[in-house]
């Protein structure tokens, strides 16, 4: 399955449905994929599946419908493996951004992480997960970020990038960070839980 972000409601592409499925359900082939997701933005759904006859070429043809937007990010823990969380627009987030010509999008993860916390001694543990979510911008866009479970010992003053809209960088424990993580991004939760599966905690 493939899951997709707008604002907050998740788009679940999948070819099979749950036994006792709850979701609304709609069929991919039958969509106009414009009218759907502005249905979407004007009436936010948690949850909602589309239900593709084969699941590859259906991603495909929906992607086709987006500007791609390739961004990297890290989710860093630090030598007491708190989180390290920014706060922009209200919100609080994990670092990251979009990748410049001629990165790797590991490089791309550890440059946006250190330039928006103001963070070194960065090292890249594991690959975690890939996020997509929808943004507007002149056209329909999808930004597709690649996480990456990072480590540090960095003991230095955090540094928050304020011309990135960033006011706050800090590192949080387990009751900080779930408390940050209810005034947070839908895929920001997914790639803590993805996190947290990998740590054997879910």
């Amino acid at each position: 399955m493939y899951k997709v972000f707008v604002n907050d409601s998740l788009i679940i592409l999948t070819d099979s449905l749950p036994k006792e499925n709850k979701l609304p359900v709609f069929i991919f082939e039958t969509l106009c994929i414009d009218n759907f997701l502005q249905n979407i933005i004007a009436n936010p759904t948690k949850e909602i599946l589309l239900l593709c006859t084969d699941l590859e070429q259906s991603r495909a043809l929906f992607f086709e419908n987006f500007k791609i937007v390739t961004a990297g990010g890290g989710l860093v823990l630090n030598s007491q493996k708190e989180v390290l969380f920014i706060y922009r627009n209200q919100l609080w987030d994990l670092p990251k951004g979009m990748t410049e010509a001629g990165e790797t999008i590991e490089a791309t993860a550890l440059r946006e992480v250190a330039e928006e916390c103001g963070i070194d001694k960065l090292s890249i543990d594991r690959f975690l997960t890939t996020t997509y979510h929808y943004f507007y911008r002149n056209e329909n866009c999808l930004k597709k970020t690649h996480w990456f479970l990072m480590h540090s010992n960095f003991e230095g003053v955090l540094k928050p990038q304020v011309e990135e809209g960033i006011t706050e960088v800090v590192f949080k424990n387990k009751t900080a960070t779930l408390k940050a993580l209810q005034n947070s991004y839908a895929n920001i939760k997914l790639v803590y839980n993805k996190y947290l599966d990998l740590q054997g905690y879910n």
